[in-house]
């Protein structure tokens, strides 16, 4: 369990950002906050995926499009799915840019 820590914590700040983030949204911010939504993951993404030496991080990028999905039916609407798209492959990029890092790392 101890060796998931990073994962889970990483996980549960994915959470935070996509069920929070939103309660300070107005109908002015809506396109800033879904924007800083999608940098936050990216940026957690590349953190997350540089430090853990884990398979189970392949699957972060489906983790993240599966946990934005119920927002969608809480904050916004059905037409907002596409969205779970956007995410996950924000996560995905965020994964090969964190897997060249920890490459790099690896080999100093």
């Amino acid at each position: 369990m101890k060796k998931y820590l990073n994962l889970i914590v990483a996980l549960i700040l994915q959470v935070l950002i996509f069920y929070l983030l939103p309660l300070v949204m107005t109908s002015d911010s809506f396109l800033i906050v879904i924007f800083l939504m999608l940098i936050l993951t990216f940026l957690l993404t590349v953190i997350c995926t540089s430090l853990l030496d884990m398979k189970i991080k392949y699957f972060y990028p489906l983790i993240v499009a599966l946990i934005f999905i119920p927002t969608v039916f809480i904050y916004y609407n059905e037409s907002a799915l596409i969205h779970t798209l956007w995410y996950f492959l924000d996560s995905l990029i965020g994964l090969m840019i964190g897997i060249c890092i920890y490459k790099l790392r690896k080999k100093k």
